[in-house]
């Protein structure tokens, strides 16, 4: 597994893995009729926060391959997935009542099927976060969410390790 945390091939994988997240999250919305609710769109926006910064420190990776970047930055990207990993474990215990849901986020269930189609360019219903739309395993999405987001974030910081410089040599100028 290492070969694949070293260089640039980190920042690679975390982009590919944090777009099929969007992917999945989208395709749930679209095929399944599953509205997000704000706590769902959060998450989200974490995934395109990792997205930009792992595009980003990829092109910067080209212009000047730096060790030092290299650690900096996957340990950036590890706590990007830290903040979705708490995002996610907020909203699942949200979903399992363990803490009170934040205000704007209690909305009814929607019946996507019964939507009006005028105004399409408005979002005209929320879907409440504290009801889970779909449980696999016995954990929601947010609970899945959380599970992967963790996994990223060990990976970011495993792979800043491997980064990591093991000689003062290194770190002279070039």
């Amino acid at each position: 597994m290492s070969p694949l945390l070293r260089t640039w091939r980190w920042p690679l994988i975390a982009l590919g893995i944090s777009l099929t997240m969007l992917g999945t999250a989208h395709a749930f919305e679209r095929f399944a009729y599953l509205l997000p609710c704000p706590l769902c769109l959060r998450q989200r926006e974490v995934y395109w926060a990792a997205v930009a910064m792992a595009a980003t420190g990829l092109v910067l990776w080209n212009i000047r391959d730096n060790r030092r970047f290299m650690v900096a930055f996957n340990v950036m990207l590890g706590l990007v997935f830290m903040t979705g990993a708490v995002v996610a474990v907020y909203h699942a215990g949200v979903e399992w009542s363990w803490w009170p849901a934040p205000s704007g986020c209690t909305g009814e269930t929607v019946d996507v099927m019964s939507l009006s189609l005028d105004g399409l360019n408005e979002r005209s219903a929320t879907a409440s976060c504290t009801d889970a739309a779909w449980r696999m395993l016995g954990l929601s999405m947010a609970g899945w969410n959380a599970l992967v987001s963790l996994g990223l974030a060990a990976m970011s910081f495993v792979a800043a390790g491997f980064a990591f410089p093991r000689s003062s040599a290194e770190f002279e100028p070039a």
